[in-house]
């Protein structure tokens, strides 16, 4: 069957479709039917079914006779270590840890705090935590202590398994006196906690609270697999919300791994065996469901990679990975990307490797300009698919189904939407614009299996944040549009898009034709406040390493690129030269905070941000231009 067939079957009959879909995953008793509507616009997905995670990403591979193969690399340059862990070994570290746990009084449904870096134990504690109900929340090694302690409160924790520390390049971070600090700051206090101890630096342990690793583990009964319903939440993840305090994710297990289960032929075309590789982080959903469960469930070998795309020792340590561990499909962030390009605009470190293995880079996590895909294609020699979705949906909202057809790509489109998805354009009443128009983009109500049902022990806010705009609909807080041939393209979050003397602009689009100046590298536009037209664009190009021409010059022919591609209309006459962006961890551009730096607002320093002396340094950049004025 081809893509329009599956998609239109999969809006058609929701209920055949995703039964059928559900028949490849392992249950202890199969669910009476997929969707559950009765509380509707709260909807489930398999609901009275019983299954268990661990044992359909780790027992039933070994039980089919594959529990020689790796079902994990560890590659870790900050460390100088590489091993492999096998499904056989896995089940039987995971199985113990479950059982010490188990013995400690952790059961179905406790929740358990993982705040680990990039290390197999890791995803060892939450294959854990799913074998015996347990819902676990992981929390991004090295966030702040009072970061950890909202969500100590929020989610209320009979354990926190966490690691002595992390390791960037250059630095250890202590991970247990933040710990320490977070528990101490928080009201509600988890009754152990499990540390895992690493070589690069020992912690002081808390007699009576905390355990550590191996001796915790040792001598206990290992647990079996506990079936929990469909709907039993697998995991809570936070996601920044508005207010600055964090939205509690949940995931419910059975379309969880229905839908992840589906992802990996049909959007990451890899089979069972091949090597899969999500450079990202646990912390993030990236995490979650492409370097955890998308790949153990479907009996993939997955790269846990502790180390930075340049710097970890340069810009060539993906081509590396990629070479020696004969990756079939590679998924990053543009980010990363960029940054190598940065460092290695010929990319004279791939030729050192032999990275045939490799069928497709998948892109996700911000916006992919076009120059990045380009680049990437032409120096990978492998085809380049942007995919877009969220913490919220747990996949893919519209992707190239690669394994099932791979489309024509368009670049700068992540394609077409996914299975189950029904995604519409509205314009600000809630009606669906004609193709071509930008508007908010929404999907309509039920999302799919796999997707959050509801925030953790918060629905009312559930439906204020995604279900109360657009009634009928989730909103997805991203705007954009849909092409005659249904492509859609996402332009910039609802929150990006600019209102420049009445005429709504993307900033995204904007960002596009300045990436497309040969000594750009990286750039980002946000919207200043401006008393005559509403807002006015603001450009930020950090230069490729090794230009040297005059910055002014360089801002000037940007100024006439977007004057000569968008139009006056853009009124484009603002642009800085900047070292570097402030981002996230995870890569993402904190256009908010620099827009109210420019408007000279007070700001709360974001938990999420990687470097925060780089606020001061647009701050600076922004005082040359005559913004944010004290």
């Amino acid at each position: 069957m081809d893509y329009n067939a599956i998609y239109e079957r999969s809006l058609a009959d929701p209920e055949g479709f995703w039964m059928e879909e559900a028949d490849k995953i392992d249950w202890v008793q199969k669910p009476s039917r997929a969707l559950f509507d009765e509380n509707a616009p709260l909807y489930e997905w398999y609901s009275d079914g019983l299954v268990n995670t661990c044992w359909n990403a780790v027992d039933r591979h070994v039980e089919a006779g594959r529990g020689a193969q790796a079902a994990i690399i560890h590659d870790s340059p900050v460390t100088g270590t590489k091993h492999k862990i096998s499904y056989a070994q896995l089940r039987s570290r995971v199985a113990r840890l479950a059982g010490a746990l188990r013995a400690k009084g952790v059961e179905k449904g406790d929740r358990v705090i993982i705040y680990m870096p990039m290390v197999p134990e890791a995803i060892e504690a939450m294959l854990a935590c799913a074998r015996i109900g347990a819902v676990h929340s992981v929390v991004f090694g090295g966030f702040a202590a009072s970061e950890l302690a909202v969500r100590i409160n929020d989610c209320t924790p009979k354990a926190i398994i966490a690691a002595s520390c992390g390791i960037e390049p250059g630095r250890v971070v202590h991970y247990k006196p933040l710990l320490d600090g977070a528990i101490e700051q928080a009201a509600h206090k988890p009754e152990f906690c499990v540390i895992f101890q690493r070589e690069e630096e020992v912690a002081k342990l808390i007699e009576g609270r905390d355990f550590d690793w191996h001796a915790f583990q040792y001598g206990v009964e290992p647990a079996e697999c506990l079936p929990v319903e469909g709907n039993h939440p697998a995991y809570i993840l936070y996601t920044s919300g508005t207010t600055g305090q964090p939205k509690g994710v949940v995931r419910a297990t059975g379309g969880h791994l229905v839908a992840l289960n589906w992802t990996m032929k049909n959007i990451y075309n890899v089979d069972p065996g091949d090597v899969f590789w999500a450079a990202s982080d646990v912390g993030w959903v990236v995490g979650h469901s492409y370097i955890c469960y998308g790949p153990l469930i479907h009996g993939n070998t997955t790269i846990v990679f502790e180390g930075k795309p340049v710097g970890t020792p340069d810009a060539g340590t993906f081509w590396r990975v990629i070479s020696e561990h004969k990756v079939r499909s590679f998924f990053t962030a543009p980010t990363a990307l960029r940054a190598i390009k940065r460092d290695d605009p010929e990319a004279k470190e791939l030729a050192k490797y032999d990275i045939s293995h490799l069928r497709a880079l998948y892109l996700a996590g911000e916006r992919a300009d076009p120059d990045t895909i380009n680049w990437a294609a032409e120096k990978m020699g492998v085809p380049v698919y942007d995919h877009w979705w969220q913490t919220e949906t747990g996949w893919t909202i519209a992707g190239n189904p690669a394994g099932l057809e791979a489309l024509p790509v368009k670049v700068g489109s992540p394609t077409v939407a996914m299975p189950g998805y029904d995604v519409r354009i509205l314009d600000e009443g809630g009606h669906e614009v004609p193709p071509g128009t930008l508007g908010a983009i929404a999907i309509k109500l039920p999302l799919p299996p796999g997707t959050l049902p509801t925030l953790w022990d918060a629905d009312a806010r559930y439906r204020k944040s995604y279900l109360d705009t657009f009634p009928g609909y989730y909103e997805t807080g991203d705007a954009g549009m849909k092409d005659e041939d249904g492509y859609l393209w996402i332009m910039a979050r609802t929150d990006d898009v600019i209102n420049v003397a009445g005429h709504r602009l993307s900033t995204g689009a904007m960002e596009e034709v300045l990436a497309n100046h040969p000594d750009v590298a990286e750039c980002a536009v946000i919207g200043a406040a401006d008393t005559l037209k509403g807002q006015t664009p603001v450009g930020f190009l950090c230069l490729t390493r090794g230009v040297n021409r005059s910055h002014d010059e360089i801002t000037r022919e940007c100024v006439k690129l977007i004057r000569d591609q968008i139009g006056p209309v853009a009124a484009f006459k603002l642009a800085v030269v900047v070292d570097r962006l402030p981002k996230t961890r995870s890569g993402k551009i904190l256009r908010a905070i620099m827009v109210r730096i420019a408007d000279g607002q007070d700001y709360k320093m974001p938990a999420t941000i990687d470097d925060p002396a780089i606020l001061d340094e647009i701050k600076t950049a922004l005082q040359g231009i005559g913004l944010a004025k004290e």
